[in-house]
């Protein structure tokens, strides 16, 4: 196994080598590398810290282009740092916006809880201004339960989150969703705080070239 995953990361490097010699300076380039680098990410290690090395939002439609995220910043940190929303600038240039459980949905559920409708409502907002941004939803849980209930727990939550955004205007041609149940933890499920981490949504705002 180990050996598998070395000659895929040096494949992946190798490939992208070449697509960067012929796209050149270009924010096609900067799409590429960042969809590797999530392959990339995903063969070191098992779990998402490693992952983070890459893009976190994979491969997406388009060449991801740069974008100022600083004025969405301002307004998730307005609306949402009470309720321990945050966000991360990701080195593929996408923004992530993380909501723990406690923010969005009652445990067990996936029906959205209108604490998160502040947060949302902004997404929504800075979207609807920029066509250019994309959206990706991704859904997580601890690992209480089966594997099979965890997985489209994850998967509805991501959905709820989508849907809610329609209806702020948001078409669903500009969203993606994708859930990974109990698969990407970021603690040690072992301990309470740790699951109450691993228990969360990630919003990933990206902007492509149109």
């Amino acid at each position: 196994m180990k050996y598998t995953r070395l000659a895929a990361v040096v494949l992946a490097g190798s490939v992208f080598a070449g697509c960067a010699s012929t796209a050149g300076n270009t924010a096609a380039g900067t799409g590429i590398g960042a969809a590797l680098g999530a392959g990339v990410g995903a063969l070191i290690g098992d779990n998402s810290k490693s992952a983070a090395i890459g893009a976190g939002i994979g491969a997406v439609a388009g060449a991801i282009t740069g974008y100022n995220w600083d004025r969405i910043v301002g307004k998730v940190d307005e609306t949402g740092s009470k309720i321990g929303v945050s966000t991360t600038k990701m080195p593929d240039g996408s923004l992530k916006v993380n909501f723990p459980e406690g923010a969005t949905f009652d445990t067990g559920s996936a029906q959205l809880k209108s604490t998160a409708y502040p947060v949302l409502d902004a997404l929504a907002s800075e979207m609807t201004a920029a066509p250019t941004l994309r959206v990706k939803v991704i859904g997580h849980t601890d690992n209480k339960g089966t594997a099979k209930l965890n997985q489209k727990l994850s998967e509805s939550r991501a959905q709820s989150v989508v849907s809610y955004l329609a209806t702020k205007g948001v078409d669903g041609s500009r969203a993606m969703t994708e859930g990974r149940g109990f698969n990407d933890p970021i603690a040690d499920n072992g301990t309470e705080e740790g699951r109450a981490q691993n228990r969360r949504v990630e919003v990933y705002l990206y902007a492509v070239q149109q």
